[in-house]
């Protein structure tokens, strides 16, 4: 496999976790009760920050010769339907909606961690860093929203 080939590949994993991302807040922006603006707000937020990301992952696939990745992974679609579950027996509160959310990110920010072991780039190593970061303030901003939610009951 080419140097070319084994980026694309790493950069369809994250593309997948992405994926994944967005498709997990959207729904969770959906799931979340209609006086929780905050979290709405921030969802919202994500899921354009997570396109965008995605979006700058895809030009680079594209510009190394590759196919970008439009799926979501094995992973995500056993959270969902997880989430589904647990929707199912304890409904959709704010706590346990938070708690996917967190379990989402931490997801994504492993699948980060992943990419970067490998031998990639200086820029995409440093496009990758970036996205991760940001990845991992939003997990810290959900475990206070999830420590403050839980600490209210």
């Amino acid at each position: 496999m080419s140097a070319s080939e084994k980026s694309v590949s790493i950069l369809n994993d994250v593309i997948e976790i992405l994926n994944d991302r967005i498709e997990g807040y959207e729904r969770a922006m959906k799931d979340v009760e209609f006086e929780d603006v905050d979290l709405k707000a921030m969802f919202a937020n994500l899921i354009h920050e997570s396109r965008g990301f995605r979006n700058d992952l895809i030009q680079e696939v594209t510009t190394l010769g590759g196919e970008p990745e439009r799926g979501t992974t094995a992973t995500g679609q056993i959270h969902k339907a997880w989430m589904d579950l647990k929707a199912a027996f304890t409904g959709k509160d704010r706590e346990s909606i938070l708690s996917s959310c967190e379990f989402g990110d931490k997801a994504a920010i492993k699948a980060y961690d992943d990419a970067l072991e490998d031998n990639v780039s200086a820029s995409l190593r440093e496009t990758l860093i970036s996205q991760r970061d940001s990845i991992q303030r939003t997990h810290d901003t959900i475990s206070q929203y999830l420590r403050s939610s839980q600490a209210a009951y």
